[in-house]
């Protein structure tokens, strides 16, 4: 078996995972101003996500140590060559972490809106953020014969990525407010069932245009099937919220953004970095991977904790299944001491 091929396809289902459950938190926190006009609407949206933000990072901690760990090359040269949009996402998500604890904590309007705002924008940042990286991967970055990335910020800042940038933003604006109509009853219901009608016909535009471009400039023949599976499945959930069958839209949304990394892993193997200035310097599953001896033990350790983790957080989403109204949120529960 050759455990460095299923450790990069492993990484690419801790992605999947990552992007579909972090999609409607970062759509929801994007979406608190455009539903929750008081403070009780914007608690309601915030409320849906509570039990739940703090899991759904653990796929992006447990991609990131998998990568270090499988592919330890790949790591160094991702890691330092995209090291300020990388570090701004790890900030804007030690902001979002403190912010939605802190809101909550002083009875004053102008402290609450302050953190609803850090709210807000820390969810914007990796929402563009993370597709603007994942697209730079699939181009290609400049690296020299050692595999260092010897380009700069602006490198980055190409059509192509900036384009799958919007992709990734429009996909969680689209997913969080399928969520939001899942999840929630009353007047903040009724405004996320009209933002997902507008955000997932511009998602279905947006992605359907970076995926083509994707698709013929940098993929291969059979990724056509991803790229042809996310577009049934947009369609989908455009038809679908107009119908309000917000279970299967988000559903369907959930199967576009799997079709989505399964295009931009399987347009990157057998690389994991590939250079755009010289194909001899790419970095491939083979040059990049751990010893077989690392890759064995670590394939024990994913297959027992593995399921005890699903099982887990499996087992929060169905104790905090329920919808949530205005009619949920007491007063004053939230508040510890008052500001004056």
């Amino acid at each position: 078996m050759d455990l460095a091929l299923v450790w990069f396809i492993l990484i690419a289902v801790l992605w999947t995972g990552y992007l579909v459950l972090e999609g409607f938190d970062f759509g929801v926190g994007m979406l608190m101003p455009m539903v929750g006009k008081t403070n009780k609407t914007r608690r309601v949206a915030l409320n849906t996500i509570g039990p739940v933000w703090d899991g759904n990072e653990v796929w992006l901690l447990t991609a990131g140590g998998a990568t270090f760990a499988a592919f330890p090359e790949w790591y160094a040269t991702l890691f330092s060559g995209f090291y300020l949009p990388l570090l701004l996402i790890l900030v804007a998500l030690i902001v979002r972490a403190v912010a939605i604890e802190y809101r909550g904590k002083i009875n004053d309007d102008r402290w609450r809106s302050r953190w609803d705002w850090a709210i807000i924008i820390s969810a914007w940042i990796p929402s563009i953020l993370w597709g603007v990286a994942f697209a730079n991967i699939v181009r290609g970055v400049p690296l020299d014969a050692d595999h260092q990335f010897i380009g700069n910020f602006f490198t980055l800042l190409n059509p192509f990525a900036l384009l799958g940038g919007a992709v990734t933003l429009f996909l969680f604006l689209s997913h969080g407010s399928i969520f939001l109509a899942l999840k929630t009853d009353g007047v903040v219901r009724e405004r996320a069932e009209a933002l997902a009608q507008r955000f997932s016909v511009i998602a279905l535009v947006v992605a359907g245009a970076w995926a083509v471009w994707a698709q013929v400039a940098y993929s291969v023949t059979w990724t056509w099937i991803a790229v042809a599976v996310a577009a049934v499945a947009l369609i989908a959930v455009w038809f679908l919220v107009r119908t309000s069958s917000f279970g299967k839209a988000f559903l369907a949304n959930s199967v576009a953004i799997v079709a989505a990394v399964v295009l931009i892993f399987g347009s990157l193997y057998p690389d994991v970095m590939p250079a755009s200035n010289d194909a001899a310097n790419s970095l491939t599953v083979d040059n990049a991977s751990s010893t077989d001896y690392t890759l064995t033990v670590m394939t024990w350790v994913a297959a027992v904790l593995t399921p005890i983790v699903l099982a887990y957080q499996g087992w929060t989403y169905w104790v905090f299944k329920r919808r949530i109204s205005e009619d949920h949120i007491p007063e004053h529960t939230e508040l510890t001491f008052n500001k004056d």
